[in-house]
């Protein structure tokens, strides 16, 4: 569950943010989650990793201009994703298999937002 995984360099990421409705907790969520990376991973060959967090209420005061503007234990789930290009995953989403579950996750989530990434430096120690 918790491996590591390996990136390709010439990849692009997806930050997802899913705010969960009042009264939902990420438990409640966590079948229709589990169930739509599932479908990503097995269905999806220009997929190449992800992983799920879910927000712990910490705001970095060091690492914020206005930490007073940001969202305080707002429960979210954030999911990074990494394809081959921001077409494959726009494919992706679009088929049917896909759509079924992200629709299901969708009933516990008051908002959802994907931003699309290049990247441009990694490291590792």
């Amino acid at each position: 569950m918790f491996e590591a995984i390996q990136i390709p360099a010439n990849h692009v990421m997806l930050y997802n943010v899913a705010k969960l409705k009042s009264g939902y907790t990420v438990e409640d969520a966590e079948l229709a989650l589990g169930e739509m990376c599932e479908v990503v991973k097995e269905t999806y060959p220009e997929f190449y990793g992800g992983v799920v967090y879910q927000s712990a209420g910490f705001v970095s005061e060091e690492g914020s201009i206005d930490p007073s503007s940001q969202p305080d234990n707002e429960d979210h789930i954030a999911i990074l994703t990494f394809w081959e290009s921001f077409e494959a995953h726009e494919r992706s989403h679009a088929d049917e298999a896909f759509k079924n579950k992200f629709d299901h996750l969708l009933e516990y989530c008051e908002n959802t937002y994907e931003i699309g990434y290049n990247l441009r430096w990694q490291g590792q120690k």
